[in-house]
């Protein structure tokens, strides 16, 4: 198979995959009636795990400003709405990269 044609047979391919992924998802919940405890537990903890992959990786390579930032929001997203939380996190990311430390 050429160069020219994998990419595209791949980047189908992946399409194909998360299309069906979806739609299964979809099918299987609306057949059954009521939810199971622990299939409703397991979709229940879907949102923390995504938004754990999203943030970890930056936590933990992205340096000790960004480290500090993401602490920072955590704190201030505990009390205030969430666009307080991002401009906290963005000025104090911002204010470090700009003091020279890191």
């Amino acid at each position: 198979m050429s160069d020219d044609l994998r990419l595209p047979l791949i980047i189908l391919g992946a399409a194909l995959a998360t299309y069906l992924t979806r739609i299964g998802g979809y099918v299987l919940i609306t057949r059954l009636k009521t939810l199971p405890p622990r299939l409703e537990a397991a979709l229940n903890a879907v949102p923390a795990a995504v938004l754990s992959t999203l943030v970890a990786p930056a936590f933990v390579f992205g340096g000790a400003d960004v480290s500090i930032a993401m602490l920072v929001a955590l704190v201030i997203g505990l009390r205030a709405p969430s666009l307080v939380m991002l401009l906290c996190g963005w000025l104090t990311v911002m204010a470090l990269r700009m003091s020279g430390l890191f």
